[in-house]
């Protein structure tokens, strides 16, 4: 047993989310796939690099989305604003429809370098190539070399803190 084995096993699982749901982040909508795409909503994104300019998302490795990233070799973010909120409950919906329906009740424009769709009206958005892939526990660590981006002047993100959703307030 290594010492990473021992501390894993002193805390309960629950708590865990608890603890790592008080560091409120940003909501994004990962997407991939040109012919047939699938989406995801994720927090877990965040800035590597500026030069290169680098990102990563991580995806648990039984997401539909998972396998669509390794097969395409690219990936969207689209940073949610505020009155986007149910694009990312939709996102999060494991019952949504998968396939070709699965965007079609989803306003997106397809990225100009990969083809991989970009949701309408995000407050800002990321087209990559996948440029690495780390192994992160039931997670995989996708690294994306950033190919395009665009933001709307707005500044009213889609906030997650403690289980929910919010808005910042002026």
């Amino acid at each position: 047993m290594t010492a990473i084995d021992r501390v894993a096993t002193t805390y309960d699982k629950r708590e865990l989310r608890g603890v790592l749901g008080r560091f409120a982040t940003g909501v994004t909508v990962l997407t991939a796939g040109r012919d047939t795409p699938r989406g995801m909503t994720a927090n877990a994104f965040t800035s590597v690099s500026l030069d290169p300019p680098l990102i990563l998302v991580c995806v648990v490795r039984t997401a539909a989305i998972h396998d669509v990233i390794l097969e395409e070799g690219a990936f969207a973010v689209s940073v949610l604003a505020g009155h986007q909120e149910g694009l990312a409950t939709y996102f999060a919906d494991h019952s949504r429809p998968r396939g070709r329906r699965e965007f079609e009740t989803v306003d997106t424009v397809p990225g100009k370098h990969t083809g991989t769709p970009v949701l309408s009206g995000a407050q800002a958005w990321l087209e990559c190539r996948l440029a690495a892939v780390h192994e992160g526990g039931d997670h995989s660590i996708f690294v994306g070399s950033v190919l395009d981006v665009g933001r709307e002047e707005a500044d009213d993100p889609l906030l997650y803190f403690g289980g929910g959703f919010h808005r910042l307030t002026a």
